[in-house]
């Protein structure tokens, strides 16, 4: 009988130091998160902005590039109309946005499986390698040049695609509390300067060939061609200077506590980068946790919950409603400026002279609306977006939007009617692309990297960036097939009222979203963090 009491006893001596183990790393599991979200800032966090704002930079110059591009592969390769047909012009712009799907899906997922770190620099170098090719398309008897470009551009874009939801991730779980939404955005803002450099970079191509396109026979094939290769090619050079970068940043904290479930291990990892901006080796110290795990049950639990489910509906469906407009205008600015006859050239068609007056008026033209409303917008975002709140900023963009495309939609005669209304139409194409970026383009970015655990946080992000990409896809497949209905680029109008509308739809669904400045992730996860782990640590 003594035995048992004994052994009773010893029993829940066991028991009782198993539970006050369990309460010890609980409680640094929390005090380890509370020293990340009130970490000053440091050169660490600039670093993180840096390596991820690069591959943005990169992503934007690539995507669209391409705006350019298209029209100096039109005089390559568009035969005896010089330009390329709605089914090529299609293709070469669709085949990005239809990687990024994919590419967004599968790196978001592997991203919560495998890790941030070990996926981080993959998709770099999908890009890199997949731009170069794009600029060394040939065309052969049996291959068409432009098949070729479409091919290279879905992979790029696979690589593209999977850029944002782990410099999302990575970014948001890095950063303080306070200074998180301006992180962030600081991060997706390089987009903005990727757009203007493709600009810069074509004026200065077209500009370097201007004699030989001048003095060549008209379409000017072979100047021409240098220029496009030299455009798209140069976008790899970013992202090759990024990529070592890429590779040797540490693994964000919350992985390693919350998936690898390695409390101690994460605890050192805090200590090290937020102090010397150094890391330890991984599983330098190993003592595995029981919490709450990925699975496909635990997934439908949390998002079966209305709670739940409704912030992803809103993360999704407003990023899908934005990428309509965003897309619809950011790949097809020259059809847009050319259907108003602004800044077309005058002479000869059938000119070379008329080829470098198009191509360079083109190019400046993406440079007017780059300097006059995306980069403005998206450096507004950053200074409003930790006081005003992520909800408002949101709710704001897409009411302005809708305010905007309307006037542009059912006022699109009056406006193309003299050259004062035509400058009048482009003062609002400016400040769509304006709101757009001073509001939902940056939220949408910005939000789903916040609202979720951490075991779905790159997940859930990477099926809200994918729905917007299929906003994408179908604004340009819709783009192509309505833009000229009535007549060439006669249907531009209403395409303006189209983007009116899915704006609209954007503010009911931002009505689904949480407000998320100034709350540590784990609060915004709208889980119990008191007691997260719940077991006995497993013996290693």
């Amino acid at each position: 009988m003594a035995t048992n009491t004994e052994q009773l006893s010893s029993h829940e001596s066991y028991h009782e130091k198993g539970q006050a183990h369990v309460t010890t790393l609980d409680e640094r599991r929390r005090a380890a998160l509370s020293e990340i979200d009130n970490a000053p800032f440091s050169w660490f966090h600039v670093k993180v902005c840096l390596v991820a704002g690069v591959g943005f930079f990169t992503d934007a110059y690539d995507i669209f590039a391409i705006n350019i591009a298209a029209t100096m592969i039109g005089y390559v390769y568009g035969h005896t109309s010089n330009q390329l047909s709605t089914n090529q012009s299609l293709g070469v712009k669709v085949a990005t946005p239809v990687g990024n799907l994919v590419g967004q899906l599968l790196f978001g997922w592997l991203a919560d499986v495998i890790g941030r770190k070990r996926m981080y620099g993959v998709e770099l170098m999908i890009m890199i390698v997949a731009t170069f090719g794009q600029a060394l398309a040939g065309q052969a008897p049996a291959v068409s040049a432009i098949g070729v470009i479409i091919v290279w551009r879905f992979i790029m874009g696979v690589g593209i695609g999977g850029d944002y939801p782990l410099s999302a991730i990575i970014s948001s779980e890095f950063a303080a509390t306070r200074s998180r939404g301006r992180l962030m955005t600081a991060v997706f803002a390089a987009q903005g300067w990727g757009n203007l450099a493709a600009a810069i970079v074509a004026i200065i191509v077209v500009q370097a060939y201007k004699t030989s396109i001048i003095a060549a026979p008209f379409p000017a094939v072979v100047p021409v061609d240098y220029c496009w290769r030299l455009l798209i090619g140069l976008g790899c050079v970013p992202g090759v200077v990024a990529l070592y970068f890429r590779l040797t940043i540490p693994e964000t904290p919350r992985f390693t506590m919350d998936i690898e479930r390695n409390v101690a291990q994460a605890t050192a990892d805090i200590e090290n980068v937020l102090t010397s901006g150094k890391h330890v080796e991984e599983d330098a110290i190993v003592q595995r946790v029981n919490a709450p795990k990925a699975s496909r049950a635990d997934f439908a639990a949390y998002f079966g919950q209305w709670k739940n489910m409704k912030v992803l509906i809103g993360t999704a469906y407003s990023w899908f409603a934005l990428d309509i407009a965003f897309y619809g205008l950011g790949l097809n600015s020259s059809i847009i400026l050319t259907a108003i006859n602004f800044g077309n050239p005058s002479g000869n068609k059938s000119s070379s002279l008329y080829v470098y007056q198009n191509l360079y008026n083109i190019s400046v033209g993406n440079l007017i609306l780059s300097l006059a409303g995306l980069i403005p917008g998206y450096w507004a975002s950053f200074l409003v977006i930790d006081s005003w709140g992520r909800k408002p900023l949101q709710l704001m963009g897409f009411t302005v939007l809708t305010i905007l495309f309307a006037i542009m939609g059912f006022a699109y005669d009056a406006l193309n009617a003299t050259t004062t209304s035509k400058n009048a139409f482009v003062f609002l194409y400016c400040l769509a692309n304006f709101f757009q970026n001073f509001g939902p383009n940056t939220t949408t970015f910005v939000i789903p990297g916040e609202a979720f655990p951490t075991r779905y946080r790159s997940t859930a992000h990477g099926i809200s960036a994918a729905t917007g990409k299929l906003g994408a896809v179908v604004s340009q497949v819709g783009f192509a097939r309505l833009v000229n209905i009535g007549g060439t680029n006669a249907f531009v109008k209403h395409i303006m009222e189209i983007f009116a509308f899915f704006m609209l739809t954007g503010i009911f669904s931002t009505l689904l979203i949480p407000e998320t400045k100034q709350r540590s992730l784990e609060d915004i996860s709208q889980e119990e963090q008191d007691g997260y782990i719940q077991d006995a640590p497993v013996e290693r």
